[in-house]
């Protein structure tokens, strides 16, 4: 009984990763949820499969979208600031940087 279940562990480990591949190949929920469903997994650990890569891939996404926000912040910032401080020079190159990588990272929210 406990090699049927460390096969049926493996067997599923083995569907993480082939999921991931095809994630990683650009595929969508449904498609990689019947790919995992042709190659022998029963619906519901496909349902379970795909939306744990649903729900990482949203928190990655999430992740990065804040720092886009952050880091668009701190260049548009920082060329505004340095702009006023009558150095001589206008940061316009910075200031339009950080403002697109800013509303960029807010899109992505």
């Amino acid at each position: 009984m406990e090699e049927t279940q460390v096969d049926q562990e493996t067997f599923i480990k083995q569907m993480y990763g082939y999921a991931s591949l095809l994630y990683g190949r650009g595929m969508n929920y449904y498609q990689v949820k019947t790919a995992l469903m042709e190659r022998g997994l029963d619906e519901t650990n496909a349902t379970h499969i795909v939306d744990s890569f649903e729900v990482q891939m949203g928190d990655a996404n999430k992740n990065k979208a804040q720092k886009d926000m952050l880091y668009g912040a701190l260049w548009c910032v920082g060329g505004i600031v340095l702009t006023l401080a009558h150095i001589g020079f206008i940061f316009w190159g910075a200031i339009v940087f950080g403002a697109i990588k800013f509303f960029r990272g807010l899109s992505k929210m």
